[in-house]
């Protein structure tokens, strides 16, 4: 079976695209940041995913781009990445910030990247595609090259190109899901009192490498009672107690793309105050569901608000923590949002996870899992979710 990935032909389209908003927005260059954590912005026209160090491409308004690297890795990105015009720069070095004095005469400049792309000029426009992503570092190393050039806020390029996903964006992350299904089974096998989060979060791990995904989409949740009220968190040594609510959220990432599927395990009956809010938001999770099937064409507001309004007709307005869904894609968790603020419509071709999370008074539950819109409804990229685990031991 052939490996599931973006062909190297869809990030030249992806410049290209980029190329026109460039020239739309009468910007001269576009600048796109990131880090190894957050590393989606130019690794969705690069392909390159930094270690340690950071990462940039530059986009002049024919599409033409330039790979922007530390000084570790310029081999490392030209056997890697798919841009092969590569400069190795001091913004883009490591936390440690070490000197690296051999190579200081070696060392490119903003200057040398925007000359390279044809933007000769000094008193230029620049964008920031990512400014939450963009260092003080990078943002002197432009202020210091050109002094006299205009720096905007160029976020709205990014949002514009990823929130429509391609077919080969949507089998990746389809994927990432075959995967996470497949671990979150092998961990209902094995999960026992007495083990720890971690241990839960190994078995993943080893499903996850097994089946072909590069990495964790995101830190792995295995979090048991207390820990399921955080919203986002970390698992940890804690270890499972019969009568525990555990909650499972995994992500496998699939050629830079991350989906999830989350859902709750009680460690034996689910009674009382857990067994109403379990079912409450499983209620929730379908009613979203539900409305969402309108596909293409729904005002995204409507959906948040009516899912607001659902949580106080119900009576359970302490239990809502946040909106419906967040959209999916290279990061799990990615713009645009879908909240009572949202001015846009749901596009074909969009993906979301629907998020259902609420709290209760010791313990918190999520359901969850990934969805693509399409013209008349929307298609489910995982198994559906809402089977409640009642383990006996």
């Amino acid at each position: 079976m052939s490996r599931i990935m973006i062909p190297e032909s869809e990030y030249m389209e992806r410049a290209k695209k980029a190329g026109k908003l460039i020239k739309e927005k009468g910007l001269d260059v576009l600048v796109v940041n990131g880090t190894e954590s957050d590393y989606a912005n130019p690794r969705y026209f690069s392909a390159f995913w930094p270690v340690f160090e950071r990462s940039g491409v530059a986009i002049n308004q024919d599409g033409d781009t330039a790979l922007m690297v530390g000084p570790e890795s310029p081999i490392f990105a030209a056997d890697k990445a798919v841009i092969k015009d590569i400069f190795m720069m001091r913004e883009y070095i490591e936390s440690a910030n070490p000197t690296y004095p051999h190579l200081s005469d070696q060392m490119q400049t903003y200057e040398d990247v925007f000359k390279h792309l044809g933007v000769n000029e000094s008193k230029i426009k620049i964008g920031l595609a990512a400014p939450i992503d963009t260092t003080m570092v990078m943002y002197e190393g432009l202020t210091k090259t050109y002094p006299n050039a205009e720096i905007i806020d160029a976020s709205d390029i990014m949002v514009s190109l990823r929130q429509i996903k391609s077919e080969n964006e949507i089998a990746c992350l389809r994927e990432g899901a075959r995967i996470a299904d497949i671990a979150i089974k092998e961990v209902l096998e094995a999960i026992k009192p007495g083990m720890t989060e971690l241990q839960l979060v190994g078995i993943a791990h080893s499903v996850f490498y097994r089946e072909g995904a590069e990495a964790e989409g995101l830190p792995i949740y295995c979090f048991s009672q207390k820990s399921t009220q955080h919203a986002i968190s970390r698992s940890g040594y804690d270890k499972i107690q019969k009568g525990d609510l555990v909650q499972l959220n995994f992500s496998a990432k699939v050629d830079g793309y991350s989906s999830a599927i989350g859902l709750p395990i009680s460690m034996g009956p689910l009674t009382g105050e857990k067994r109403e809010i379990v079912e409450f938001l499983l209620e929730a999770h379908r009613w979203t569901t539900d409305k969402m099937s309108q596909g293409a064409g729904l005002p995204a507001s409507e959906l948040a608000t009516e899912y607001e309004k659902f949580f106080k007709d119900k009576g359970r307005e302490e239990v809502y923590v946040y909106g419906p869904c967040h959209s999916t894609g290279m990061i799990e968790v990615e713009a645009p949002w879908i909240e009572t603020s949202s001015t846009f419509d749901l596009q074909e071709n969009m993906t979301y996870q629907i998020d259902t999370f609420g709290i209760g008074s010791d313990f918190g539950c999520r359901w969850e899992k990934p969805v693509v819109i399409r013209e008349d409804g929307i298609e489910l990229l995982s198994p559906d979710v809402g089977t409640i685990y009642e383990l006996d031991f």
